[in-house]
């Protein structure tokens, strides 16, 4: 397997190429690390976000949109798919990586954790990965200083010229995106923390509405989760059957049905005290090669409308 640090630093150099095209602005720290806004000042836009998807995923997974419904108005909707589950989504997509300093907070994800391999993820698939370059995007309403590049550097155990850190805010268009790419990547997740091995999901396609941009980052916060949580939808094809797909939905909360601005502010924004359950698509359908299918979930457009303001 090639280094998935190594395919995400070919997409961070078509971004750099095209990025007044994208609406993203690139700058070097005197540190040496790269800072890549794709939506903190700069503007951003969808292509932005489908290209920082793609990078998030280490070009293991296709991103597109298309253009639905919600509660009976237009809406784009973003897609993922890809057939390297495992590796593109738990070992790379998954946002892992707590940066928390006095002047800076924000959440990694990206290949740049598979080269520290700390999580439980790596140690049951056994991939750590090895490359002189690495990438980790970070959302944070604030760009990275050079405290988090060299955090990261020492962390990756690369210099800090070697760090990449494209950024963006949730309450941009490149948040909302990434936000929704992520349907797939929590019912995979989910499973894992169920104990069903993520070797035997052969292939994933999940989508989620866009969610409305909010500059109010608590709003931003609780629409792009509401997006996936009931209104995300992932077909996954498996060779092994489990008798607890049904922890792969939202609706396997306690606190399903309650948007997720409120379940925020119940817990005091302690992500940490939120029901990790309610975290995942509204609806997943599951194909067991030469086995059952199953259907699990459903959406639910009341509270998107209202989330949304529709």
């Amino acid at each position: 397997m090639d280094s998935i640090n190594r395919m995400a630093i070919e997409l961070v150099d078509e971004a750099l190429d095209f990025a007044g095209e994208l609406g993203i602005e690139g700058y070097e720290l005197d540190s040496g690390a790269t800072v890549i806004d794709f939506g903190v000042d700069a503007d951003g836009g969808v292509e932005a976000g489908m290209l920082l998807a793609e990078i998030q995923t280490a070009g293991l997974a296709t991103v597109q949109t298309r253009m639905g419904e919600v509660a009976g108005t237009p809406r784009p909707h973003v897609e993922l798919s890809t057939d390297r589950p495992a590796l593109a989504l738990l070992c790379s997509q998954k946002a892992g990586w707590e940066l928390t300093f006095d002047d800076f907070d924000g959440l990694g994800s990206g290949p740049a954790r598979a080269l520290v391999g700390e999580e439980e993820e790596f140690h049951h698939l056994g991939y750590y990965d090895e490359f002189d370059l690495t990438v980790l995007a970070v959302e944070s309403i604030d760009l990275p200083t050079d405290e988090v590049a060299e955090h990261v550097a020492e962390t990756t155990g690369l210099e800090p010229s070697a760090v990449f850190l494209p950024t963006y805010a949730t309450g941009s268009l490149v948040g909302s995106v990434t936000g929704a790419a992520r349907a797939a990547e929590l019912a995979v997740f989910n499973l894992f923390e169920a104990g069903y091995d993520p070797t035997n999901v052969l292939s994933i396609n999940g989508s989620a509405p866009l969610a409305p941009v909010s500059y109010d980052e608590s709003v931003a916060m609780g629409r792009t989760n509401d997006a996936v949580a009931y209104g995300g939808r992932v077909h996954v094809t498996v060779s092994e059957d489990f008798d607890e797909f049904d922890r792969a939905i939202s609706t396997a909360g306690p606190d399903y049905g309650v948007p997720f601005e409120q379940l925020f502010e119940d817990a005091d924004w302690d992500f940490g005290a939120v029901d990790p359950d309610v975290f995942g698509p509204a609806q997943v359908t599951v194909d067991v090669v030469d086995g059952p299918t199953y259907t699990l979930g459903e959406t639910d457009e009341d509270v998107l409308a209202d989330s949304f303001g529709l």
